[in-house]
């Protein structure tokens, strides 16, 4: 199409929970509209990072434009985890309409209602689908009842699809044509364009992904960011085919791409407006803009400490193409220089660690994860620490509180007694309980600190796989807390200290102590592996000295010979013990997480 007609255009996203065929739908509607030549088509299209295509989820959103039945369709594939949930936001919020895509073999889970809430807020009108109709497993009757139930919507408004097989797919176009209204024509109002995600190019610098809301673009105009107040002329504007393809001019309605120019990915924030420069101060921004908060801490370190440069490089790398990374210099006595790294949550931070593996190279060991904690203190100050390291002096301390989250957890009924009794263990406090057919659906306060180790993974577990979590921060509760210094041959150990309950804290000492004894490698002296708090000894274990039979060269003779030799290598082992060095390797740091 040549000429802008806002009448035809249609602006879309999907919304589904993890593996329930988002992708692979997508990858169908670029077929069916020949978007992507025969030659080029792949599995999971639109996921360009190696991690994405083999963990078969999004984890960076991309739009792509199809020409439709004489229409732009405009759909903006978003991020498939809890962690993302900020950017599935900003899509929603450039949309008019959602396609709500259930599996027909699981059912309704928790990120689809949680997605399914964004949209309604956004007010965008839902088409809901049923997918993977075709596996012999399909419970089509039991989703279309839950669908039904859990989101209000009429029978004879759901759609039936095979994303795999190509089935009902070109209805399901057909109804984002009929269903999802075109946006509102502003092109003649003041520029406000919406920034969705943003990625680094190292010739064109930050470029945008954004959706014009009103006004017009042109590779001419001087341009400012409302938030962060950078002013940039575009190197390039264009729209996603999916690949970037340049054009003359945006106007209200469209989704593509700004080239800015801007060398730091953090002058472009995701959610902020753009505007013209010379009417920055007549308009209102776009609402729904955060600054990205990171969740979950985690310090990094290379194993040889002359590679820190290499690593700081690498992380400085990927900060291009992820504004949510932040991260600050760290010293440890045991590790030497590292990065303490902040993360949107844990997933976010296995992406992380998995890309400085492959993309750059680097050997790295990581501290357990940890989250915020404020502290209020008798001098009547709050204050916000990241690592128990930070923690202020207990005589000085009023009170201790954590971050704590709304949970959301679907599961089969049959599973209802042990998910609520792991979630108790995990102090988690039931707040509500629905049930639909054979599902039911669970809301939980539980602290995020018991989430980040390894929650998810027992959820699944416990479940045979069949349970859904998603999450939001909701406050902070006080809690009587501790913090548990590690010490390895009587030396602390920073970076294996960890704040825990009270109550909690012996027995979880006891626990870190005991595995730590099994992966400290043992010495040519004794080595003790103490957990304190304070002064106080809570919990130890020692590993026992490497020994070497000094007598096997003696045959008979004086027994004072025997004796002088054990004194001499008794004597030695001391002077060891004194001056020894103790290298710790990543299996100690994974021993207090397993703890």
């Amino acid at each position: 199409m040549n000429s802008y007609t806002p009448d035809k255009i249609r602006n879309f996203s999907i919304i589904a929970h993890i593996d329930h065929g988002k992708t692979t739908l997508t990858d169908q509607f670029l077929k069916l509209t020949n978007t992507v030549s025969q030659q080029k088509i792949q599995e999971r299209i639109m996921d360009s990072n190696p991690i994405e295509q083999e963990k078969g989820v999004t984890i960076k959103l991309a739009p792509v434009r199809l020409n439709y039945k004489n229409h732009i369709l405009n759909l903006i594939d978003t991020p498939g985890h809890v962690d993302f949930g900020y950017e599935v936001s900003r899509s929603l919020q450039a949309c008019e309409g959602a396609i709500l895509l259930v599996d027909a073999t699981q059912g309704v889970q928790a990120q689809t209602l949680a997605n399914f809430e964004k949209a309604t807020q956004h007010n965008l009108k839902i088409i809901p689908v049923i997918n993977k109709v075709d596996l012999a497993v399909a419970d089509i009757d039991s989703t279309m009842l839950e669908m039904i139930d859990t989101f209000g919507i009429k029978e004879k408004d759901i759609l039936l699809c095979s994303a795999k097989t190509g089935q009902g797919i070109q209805q399901v176009l057909d109804r984002v044509i009929d269903i999802i209204p075109p946006p509102e024509n502003k092109v003649q109002q003041d520029l406000k364009a919406l920034i969705v995600t943003s990625k680094y190019d190292n010739h064109q610098g930050v470029v945008a992904y954004t959706r014009i809301f009103s006004g017009t673009i042109n590779s001419k105009d001087n341009l400012q960011l409302f938030f962060s107040k950078n002013n940039f002329k575009p190197l390039e504007i264009g729209v996603f085919t999916p690949d970037q393809t340049a054009v003359d001019s945006l106007a209200a309605g469209e989704v593509g791409y700004i080239a800015t120019g801007l060398k730091n990915i953090d002058q472009v924030k995701i959610g902020d407006t753009i505007t013209h420069k010379q009417t920055q101060n007549q308009i209102k921004p776009l609402p729904g803009f955060k600054e990205p908060t990171p969740m979950v801490f985690m310090e990094l370190y290379p194993v040889d400490s002359n590679f820190f440069h290499e690593l700081k490089y690498a992380v400085d790398k990927l900060k291009l193409h992820d504004a949510a990374l932040s991260y600050k210099p760290t010293h440890s006595q045991a590790l030497g220089n590292g990065l303490r790294v902040g993360f949107l949550g844990i997933f976010h931070a296995e992406i992380v660690r998995e890309r400085l593996n492959r993309e750059f190279d680097q050997d790295i060991i990581a501290t357990a994860p940890s989250v915020k904690y404020k502290i209020k203190t008798k001098k009547n100050q709050t204050i916000t620490i990241e690592n128990p390291s930070q923690l202020p002096d207990p005589s000085q301390i009023i009170a201790i509180q954590e971050p704590i989250t709304k949970a959301v957890i679907f599961s089969p009924a049959k599973h209802l007694p042990n998910i609520i009794e792991y979630a108790r263990k995990k102090r988690g406090i039931l707040s509500n309980s629905t049930s639909s057919g054979s599902r039911s659906r669970l809301e939980f306060t539980i602290p995020l600190s018991e989430i980040i180790y390894n929650f998810h993974d027992g959820l699944k577990s416990l479940t045979s796989g069949y349970a859904s979590l998603e999450y939001s921060i909701s406050g902070y509760q006080e809690i009587d807390a501790v913090k548990v210094d590690i010490l390895v041959n009587k030396e602390p150990v920073e970076a294996l200290s960890f704040i825990t309950l009270h109550q909690d804290a012996q027995e979880k000492s006891r626990k870190v102590v005991e595995k730590l004894k099994e992966v400290v490698p043992r010495q040519l002296f004794e080595v003790p592996i103490q957990a304190a708090i304070g002064g106080k000894i809570i919990a130890r274990e020692t590993v026992k000295a490497y020994r070497k039979d000094v007598t096997a060269k003696l045959y008979g003779g004086d027994v004072t010979r025997r004796k002088k030799l054990l004194k001499k290598q008794s004597e030695g082992k001391k002077r060891m013990k004194q001056f020894g060095q103790i290298e710790l390797n990543q299996d100690a740091f994974l021993a207090v997480l397993e703890s």
